[in-house]
Parts: C-alpha cells; structure tokens; sequence
C-alpha cells in the first residue's frame, strides 16, 4: 500500500431503495365474473449495508465512489404476486472504521470484526395489494397502499487503526526505523521531520507463529492536541491501540520532559489515553557507552516510577529481541490472569 493510497476519513452519501407500490388489480379470467381483488404487494427498496473486511486497510476505494444508492422495489401485480426486492448495495470497509451521521456527527456504530454486516440506510417497505383489504362489507377494494419513502444521509467513514502497539514519539525519534528492523513493512526514512505522513502498519512476527500488530503513527508535537502540525489528524489512531511505546531518543536534551509533552497531548486529546499500558524506549542507544547508561539509569529510576522503561538501538540491533519480549508479556499479561 503506498503511503498516498492511505485514505482513513470519506464522506459519502447513501440512499435506500423505496418500496414498491401494491396493485390494486381484479381478477379476470374466462366464466368468472367478478374474480374479486388479487393485486400483490410491492416490493421491498435495497438496504445499504456496511460489511467489515479484513483484508482492507484503507478507505481508499471509497474516495472516488461517494454516492451508493440502492435498487427500488418493484410493482405487486396481478394474481397476488409481490414485487421483486430491490438490490441491496453492500461498502466493504477495514476493520475500525467509526460511521458518524454528517448532519448531527453522532456515532452510529462501529465495524470491529471480520464479516460484520450493519445496515446503514433501511428500504422502504413495500406497499400492500388491494387482496389485503377485502371484506365481508368490502368485497372489491379498488384501492392499495403507496410503498414507504426511502432514506438518504450524509455519513463520514473515520478509520482508527487497530493495531496493538502504537509508537509515540516526536518526529526523528526513530520510529520507522524501528518499524522497519521488527516488521517487513517499508515506512520512508529520511533526516528530517515528518517523513511519516499516514499511519504506517507492520506485524511483528513472534516465537511459535504468533504475532502482534504495531502502528507508526507520525510524530506529534507540541499542541498537536490544538491542531498544529501532523499529530491531531492521526491522534485517533492512537485509541485502538492497547500499549503506546513512547519513543524518546537517547541524545534528547531531557528525556523526562519529551516524555510529560507526549503524555500531556495524548490526555488533552483524549484523558483515557492514560489509562493504556506505557512503555517507555530510549532509542539511538548505540551512542551511549556503559558508564553513561548507568548514570541515565539512576536518573530514570526516579523519573519513570512503576512506568518501565529500556534501551535499544534500531541500526546496532540492539536490545530488539527483549522489547519484543516485553511487548508481548505486555499485550498479553490480561489474557493469562
């Protein structure tokens, strides 16, 4: 998937079918005079659905297809027969994609698993023949019911990343680099700031066929919770994920400080942002020789209390192996207890 293809926010415009209208036809047929009502009920219109797909990462297919309207019902006719239904219209769309009502933006629902099917927009139900109107004192009804309206609204499709791990971390923390040296993903790589400019996905491969899913996102700075910069566009993907790796780099003026301006945009944005499991990863470590390290780690005892944290280096692949160690006891601590 290039980075250009990722598309995470559409707005489209739906419409169900109407119904059918019921016939209100009488019975003709040779020797029987008055053969009384038979005229069917009318078809219901297409629902709109919403399908998760799996195989999908992006909203990108629906970029340039933003109008879906369904099939209208057909007609009751004679001998009681109903209407054909109209064709349902079915959006595939990945999984953690939030569908909000344009008009109001209240959240109607959300497609988490594989197959899911919710109807966005309902048909209209189709109208009645004048077969369902006779009576005793009515005998030929010469009347039958119009098929209901169909819907139409304006929805915005927002996707939110589901991954497991979300790196969070300033841009030139290391991220992509990271992300590349544990997954096969190719995220660009360059000497300056935001080279990620879409969420970036890898999956980590682990011992004994098992994998987890970690999400570069790019690089927040400070008041990106306001809108500067990159970071509050992309906060979103951030609340899928159930771990966030903070990601400060070993030369960074003061660790501790780039650490409280991360957690203080992720709380303005969202306070249950803090309630996710943190792990705290000094990358570039391969400047540092032990002497210093040690004296880091005295200092980052007392910063980082009960928060755990390592070191490692992306390009000197070292410590990889023990964070991806972490990560899983991490992810996976709830599911053992």
């Amino acid at each position: 998937m290039t980075e250009g293809n990722f598309v995470d926010y559409v707005k489209i415009y739906v419409a169900s079918g109407k119904g059918g209208k019921g016939s209100t036809h009488l019975h003709r047929e040779k020797f029987i005079e008055k053969g009384g009502p038979d005229g069917g009920d009318g078809g219901r219109g297409g629902h709109v659905y919403l399908v998760g797909n799996k195989g999908l990462w992006t909203l990108f297919h629906l970029k340039f297809a933003r109008h879906v309207k369904a099939g209208h019902g057909g007609d009751g006719g004679s001998a009681r027969s109903t209407g054909a239904d109209g064709e349902d219209k079915y959006i595939e769309v990945p999984l953690g994609t939030v569908v909000r009502d344009k008009e109001t933006d209240e959240v109607l629902f959300e497609i988490t698993e594989h197959g899911e099917k919710r109807i966005l927009v309902k048909g209209g139900k189709g109208g009645l023949g004048n077969w369902h109107f006779r009576s005793s004192t009515n005998q030929t009804p010469r009347y039958s019911q119009p098929g209901l309206p169909s819907e139409e609204m304006d929805v915005v499709l927002e996707l939110k990343v589901l991954a497991d791990v979300g790196l969070v971390g300033f841009p030139n923390a290391g991220k992509s680099t990271l992300l590349s040296v544990l997954t096969s993903a190719k995220p660009k790589i360059a000497d300056y700031p935001f080279t990620t400019l879409k969420p970036n996905l890898g999956i980590v491969s682990y011992r004994d066929f098992q994998s987890f899913v970690i999400a570069d996102i790019p690089g927040i700075i400070e008041g990106a919770a306001e809108g500067k910069g990159l970071g509050h566009y992309f906060l979103r993907h951030i609340e899928r994920n159930s771990t966030l790796l903070f990601l400060v780099p070993a030369d960074a003026p003061d660790i501790k400080k780039e650490y409280d301006i991360l957690l203080d945009e992720l709380r303005r944005y969202n306070p249950e942002m803090l309630d996710k499991d943190r792990l705290v990863v000094i990358s570039k470590s391969d400047m540092l020789d032990e002497e210093l390290k040690a004296e880091m780690k005295k200092q980052l005892d007392k910063d980082f209390k009960g928060i755990p944290y390592m070191f490692i280096s992306s390009v000197a692949q070292q410590g990889l192996t023990e964070l991806k160690d972490k990560l899983w006891q991490m992810l996976n601590v709830e599911t053992e207890e």
